[in-house]
């Protein structure tokens, strides 16, 4: 499309938006069918055309392939859930053990995300005062990754119980690299509107006028 072309989304756009943002879910059941070839690397494609400040572009996909590496990281997501559910309360303990907090056994794909902080690209506009600018960058990747996904059928869980050193010297990764996500994806087993987490009790969603402030 040409430079300034004007482009028009309709009513029935920004309906399908809605459905998309409402369906978009934290994936944690999935079906072990693998992803068609390419699919994940064309998902990194889109998530390429995310802001980022001062164009920097600093978003660093590491597709997770190898069987020991993500047997590794599954011993440290055991490590680290053991760690957090001996930290709660007794009681909010028993609940937290009934929770499904991770895919890494049935999500056919792997990835890990991370935003280079020692990149030149840009150079360095709008990072002067917010250097943490370059993981905001990184996390709109993540977000337009999970929306496409949805858009396309994949489910996407976001594995956040994880040693951010131990991950990274399992990918082995540059040391400048800061570790933003490991995500799973694959077919998600059911569809719901409602975040499991909340079907479980665990929290309920705020409304938005609980969260909105004017000055």
């Amino acid at each position: 499309m040409a430079a300034g072309a004007p482009i028009a989304f309709d009513d029935a756009f920004r309906a399908q938006l809605h459905e998309l943002l409402l369906w978009r879910r934290d994936v944690r059941r999935f079906r072990r069918d693998p992803l068609p070839d390419g699919a994940v690397e064309s998902l990194i494609d889109l998530a390429c055309l995310a802001p980022s400040v001062g164009l920097s572009q600093p978003w660093r996909f590491v597709i997770v392939a190898d069987a020991a590496r993500r047997a590794a990281v599954r011993r440290d997501f055991e490590t680290c859930n053991a760690e957090a559910l001996a930290a709660q309360n007794s009681e909010r303990a028993g609940l937290y053990a009934r929770l499904k907090l991770a895919g890494l056994d049935e999500a056919p794909s792997h990835l890990a995300v991370f935003a280079d902080r020692a990149t030149a690209q840009g150079h360095g506009l709008g990072r002067r005062t917010m250097p943490e600018m370059i993981d905001y960058s990184a996390v709109t990747a993540v977000h337009t990754i999970w929306l496409v996904a949805r858009a396309r059928g994949i489910g996407m869980g976001w594995v956040s119980i994880l040693n951010p050193k131990v991950v990274a010297e399992l990918l082995q990764v540059p040391a400048e690299w800061k570790f933003i996500g490991y995500f799973c994806l694959g077919y998600p087993q059911f569809d719901d509107t409602v975040p499991e987490l909340e079907q479980m009790k665990w929290e309920e969603r705020r409304r938005p006028s609980s969260v909105t402030f004017k000055r």
